[in-house]
């Protein structure tokens, strides 16, 4: 079996969740490659890994997504919003339309990852509309938390995303 994991990553998140897709994956037919670098390099089955921007992947992740076909793909991505379950049921619905429809969709890992700093200062300013600081506080509790994302377990998660979708034990 051969395996391509391809990603786009803006912060470094992604990329060390790839590398940890790509280290559980087993054998020595598997290849990694940042989408810039993505060239068409053939597989069987393919992770394809994105940050997410704006709830969904970005352009260069639906492009290469567009061009594969009678694959199989898997999807992992990094989210700085929080890890709220229904969150991430709505990215992997949004980004997943992407892939053709003679390709068999695996599924998709997602987890917290880290936002850049300069952000943080988005959410700094006091806002007086009640509601509108209540989504300001929490836009910092979850830049707070996403500072130590993605982390260990985040890692371990991902290797049993792979172990699971291939049916081996790492």
């Amino acid at each position: 079996m051969d395996y391509m994991v391809v990603y786009s990553s803006k912060t470094g998140n992604t990329k060390k969740v790839a590398t940890e897709i790509f280290s559980a994956l087993p054998g020595m037919s598997k290849d990694m490659q940042s989408v810039g670098e993505y060239r068409g390099k053939d597989a069987d089955i393919f992770f394809v890994g994105f940050w997410v921007d704006r709830g969904t992947c970005d352009i260069s992740v639906i492009d290469m997504l567009s061009r594969l076909h009678g694959k199989k793909v898997a999807l992992f991505g990094t989210c700085g919003m929080g890890s709220d379950a229904g969150y991430f049921k709505m990215i992997e619905q949004k980004v997943k339309v992407w892939i053709p429809d003679d390709c068999e969709y695996l599924g998709t890992f997602l987890c917290q990852g880290k936002m850049p700093m300069q952000l943080r200062e988005n959410y700094e300013i006091t806002m007086e509309d009640p509601r509108q600081e209540a989504w300001r506080r929490q836009m910092l509790r979850n830049f707070d938390e996403g500072l130590f994302h993605p982390n260990e377990e985040d890692l371990a998660h991902a290797r049993k995303f792979v172990e699971r979708l291939l049916g081996v034990k790492g």
